[in-house]
């Protein structure tokens, strides 16, 4: 009897320590997809809620009946903890990474919610193919190969999408007949931005000449819409003929008509509103013969720094910002500058530059349509302003200096 006591603790643990191994090795492999996997592209539509959500999304689902699985994957993730995020972001070296959901039904419902369109189309693959599709993924996916360094025009979760199809299946080609002649970048953009006139903004004075070179088909795809475009007329090279790269479309939800209220203080009404009050402010300082010195502080400090802006995005970052034209109006001498104007023995000369800042923005205006970039149009009352206020500097500080009596 004692020895059959000390036989089981030994037979369990042998047990045990098997079922282990078993499991350990077991989650190391990838797992095997059934006859009924299918692998599809969805292509979530835009959403005006934020800026950012306003081009639209992609994921890729991998769907199994058989292993209860339905998974997305998508490459829009990333981590405010990451270190030195703001930084990092300031300077275009932004790391997002892959992720993976488990539940993709959770994920549909989310974009309904949000009255986002919904499209999938289920590609066209042989087993093989759908089997090293998934391992990519998965692979993709590990904690090491996670992260990617993220541009929003070359490297996004949309070119992901396109990336790793051409890679898995390398016969397959990709329908761009619906490049349009001379259409830049920043048209692209445009389209999108419509109800973002604050962000369209932004982009617009941030984003510099290289967004303006005419798009290739290729680098449409950097929107989840013309990846779905791509995919809908792709092909994949076969000995008889050619094989439609997705098997089917399936439209998952559209998006309701809504109405959408127009902002009142878009960029164009702010920069108009503004160029009224600098000019009422002008006239009464005219009337008075005084200038009022803070609002000429306010508007060349803010001019300044947006100057300086443009200094840092061209020289310091990755962004696509170089050669930003922007720069003729945001002159970033104008912050130290405009608190040197109190000096008495530097009145005619500050006189005279200022006369150049406000000829400088008139020629801008005349020649706004030979600049190689285009500049917003919500710019033209600010420049107004400019001009405008430049002059009266000028003026002010050409006449003589009142004297103090005591």
């Amino acid at each position: 009897m004692p020895s059959n006591i000390r036989v089981f603790p030994l037979i369990f643990s042998l047990f045990s320590f098997l079922g282990i191994t078993f499991v350990s090795v077991s989650q190391n492999q990838p797992i095997k997809l059934s006859v009924k996997a299918q692998i599809s592209i969805i292509t979530f539509g835009p959403y005006q809620g934020e800026l950012w959500s306003a081009f639209g999304h992609n994921g890729i689902r991998v769907y199994d009946p058989l292993l209860d699985m339905d998974w997305m994957y998508d490459w829009g993730r990333f981590n405010f903890e990451q270190p030195n995020f703001f930084w990092n972001f300031a300077r275009g070296q932004m790391f997002y990474s892959i992720g993976r959901t488990q539940k993709y039904p959770n994920v549909k419902s989310y974009y309904i919610k949000q009255n986002r369109s919904i499209k999938e189309q289920i590609l066209n693959l042989t087993e093989t193919e759908k089997q090293t599709f998934f391992n990519y993924l998965e692979y993709n996916n590990l904690t090491e190969n996670r992260t990617y360094l993220y541009n929003y025009v070359y490297d996004n979760c949309a070119t992901k999408i396109r990336d790793i199809i051409l890679k898995v299946v390398p016969k397959a080609t990709l329908d761009l007949s619906f490049k349009v002649p001379n259409k830049s970048i920043r048209d692209l953009m445009d389209d999108y931005l419509s109800y973002q006139p604050w962000g369209d903004f932004i982009i617009d004075i941030a984003l510099a000449y290289p967004i303006d070179k005419e798009a290739t088909g290729n680098t449409y795809l950097f929107l989840p819409d013309y990846v779905y475009l791509a995919l809908e007329g792709g092909t994949i090279e076969n000995i008889v003929a050619p094989l439609p790269l997705i098997k089917d479309s399936i439209i998952i939800n559209e998006m309701k008509n809504q109405k959408r209220t127009v902002r009142t203080f878009t960029p164009f009404n702010t920069f108009i509103l503004l160029f009224f009050i600098v000019g009422f402010i002008t006239n009464k300082n005219f009337k008075n013969k005084k200038r009022t010195k803070w609002i000429d502080v306010l508007l060349f400090s803010v001019v300044g720094l947006f100057g300086w802006w443009f200094v840092f995005l061209w020289g310091a970052t990755t962004h696509l910002s170089m050669y930003n034209w922007n720069l003729l109006w945001a002159l970033p001498i104008h912050l130290p500058l405009i608190f040197c104007l109190n000096q008495t023995k530097w009145r005619k000369s500050l006189s005279r530059i200022y006369k150049l800042f406000a000829l400088l923005n008139v020629f801008l205006l005349f020649f706004w349509a030979l600049i190689p970039q285009p500049l917003h149009l919500a710019l033209i009352p600010l420049i107004l302003t400019l001009i405008l206020r430049s002059f009266y500097i000028s003026y002010d500080l050409n006449k003589a200096p009142i004297k103090k009596s005591f």
